[in-house]
């Protein structure tokens, strides 16, 4: 997988992760795995920080909830109205990114 192309569309596909329900940092890795056959496995390294960054951009909500393996409490996010509104927007964007790719690679019509 190209980083660029993760980097470039991560917020999208954070978001659209936890559209269906709150999840906690290794749920969301084994999430984005199972959703995609492996093509996407993130690194814990690039995931949290993109998280704190849509949380603190007012696109996710964190909450603890139950304990970890390691005894502490999991941090689950959720998207808030405002990252449910900036989905949209996101996948707006894509299909209309994507479609253009497509019409220019000669790939569609």
């Amino acid at each position: 997988m190209n980083p660029d192309l993760l980097r470039g569309n991560l917020d999208l596909i954070l978001l659209s992760i936890l559209e269906a329900r709150p999840l906690y940092g290794f749920a969301i890795i084994q999430e984005a795995r199972e959703r995609t056959g492996g093509y996407f496995d993130f690194k814990e390294g690039s995931l949290y920080p993109a998280l704190h960054r849509l949380e603190a951009d007012g696109l996710l909500a964190a909450q603890l909830g139950e304990l970890g393996r390691n005894g502490k409490p999991r941090k689950y996010y959720a998207l808030t109205d405002q990252g449910r509104a900036a989905l949209r927007e996101k996948r707006e964007e894509f299909r209309t990114f994507t479609g253009a790719v497509t019409r220019l690679a000669g790939g569609g019509t």
